[in-house]
């Protein structure tokens, strides 16, 4: 399976074409142009016998809701027996997103609830990291799990049913402040860092625009000055998106998943010259216990007695040799030719690493 999947992965990398040209739009994003971040607490009612059994935190919520309403129970009423479940509410608040846009939000049991299946949110707030109200959140969750619980106690459930969603429910009450009219200068972030990449997409504004308005500050960022203006800023970012930039090579990375034997290897890693030899050691051990019989009229007993035969081999594999440089399909044909399993594989890398010759990054997930 994993020769397989090193030739594959050699014969693309080998058909493969100089880097292609990406656009400015896919390699980041500019300051302060970005998705917020929003919570709530709130009740869901309307639940058939599988919320909150005398959840303490659910039962204050009730009489939160109810009081609203002018409603005061009497003491020892339980309201959320059952038929009630406490639960959270995120949302995420889009970029320049105005009062009166709706958001879809995920609500999820808080407690003891098995299901939300069926339930109906009451109207909560969702505050932002600053505290503040920013949307408000209700209506019918949709729920693509199942709980089903008898009377022995046995359960089934099918994906999770104490998790679901509600498409467009919550609407915006107030925008976020980005700073985006006014601010000195616009800032793009790269996505991951490249000083190359920066300074590429710094030229490419320079000469799509006909002046010297960009420049790159570090391998993340390159700020841009543009006079103030919404209406300005807005038509120079849709141009400047839409530029199409080179990016640098990626740095040379080899990629082992530990847990799955998965191993990538890019396209810019190299060997320097070595000499690699990997063997395999085999312990058998078989166990052929024997029954030892007395000789007759002698009154003794027959017993067993143990017979085990201990067998180690060890594979012959051959030495092979990495030349200078060594790209990724000479790496290749030099693994499958000792026919490495993944484990054997990590080891080959994690030494080579050790002995310098690996001109790559080893990352281990």
């Amino acid at each position: 399976m994993l020769s397989r999947f090193l030739i594959a992965l050699a014969a693309l990398l080998a058909l493969a074409t100089p880097a292609q040209a990406t656009r400015i739009k896919d390699l980041g994003a500019f300051q302060s142009v970005r998705p917020n971040q929003l919570v709530g607490y709130g009740i869901v009612v309307g639940l058939a016998g599988t919320g909150d059994d005398n959840l303490e935190y659910a039962t204050q919520g009730m009489n939160g809701v109810a009081s609203r309403f002018g409603l005061t129970l009497p003491p020892g009423v339980n309201p959320a027996l059952k038929n009630a479940a406490a639960v959270m509410i995120t949302a995420e608040l889009p970029a320049f997103a105005r009062p009166g846009q709706r958001l879809d939000i995920t609500v999820s049991a808080m407690g003891r609830a098995r299901s939300l299946r069926g339930g109906t949110l009451i109207m909560s707030p969702l505050r932002g990291a600053d505290n503040q109200i920013y949307a408000m959140a209700q209506g019918n969750l949709a729920v693509g799990g199942l709980g089903v619980s008898a009377q022995d106690g046995s359960q089934v459930s099918v994906n999770v049913p104490s998790s679901g969603r509600i498409p467009g429910g919550a609407t915006v009450e107030r925008a976020v402040e980005t700073g985006f009219a006014d601010a000195p200068r616009l800032t793009f972030n790269l996505a991951e860092s490249d000083f190359t990449t920066a300074q590429r997409i710094a030229q490419a504004i320079n000469s799509e625009v006909g002046q010297p308005i960009a420049r790159a500050v570090d391998g993340v960022s390159v700020a841009i000055e543009v006079a103030p203006g919404a209406e300005i800023r807005t038509a120079l970012m849709s141009r400047i998106e839409n530029i199409e930039v080179e990016p640098a090579d990626a740095p040379a990375r080899v990629i082992v998943n530990a847990r799955t034997g998965t191993v990538v290897i890019n396209g810019a890693v190299r060997i320097r010259p070595a000499a690699v030899s990997h063997g395999r050691l085999t312990v058998a051990v078989r166990e052929d216990p024997r029954a030892s019989q007395p000789r007759p009229l002698s009154r003794g007993q027959t017993v067993v007695v143990p017979n085990s035969e201990i067998e180690v081999t060890e594979d012959r594999t051959r030495m092979f040799n990495f030349a200078p440089g060594a790209s990724l399909s000479e790496i290749v044909r030099a693994v499958n030719a000792i026919g490495a399993a993944p484990s054997d594989l990590v080891a080959i890398l994690e030494a080579l690493k050790q002995a310098g010759a690996l001109r790559a990054e080893l990352i281990i997930l």
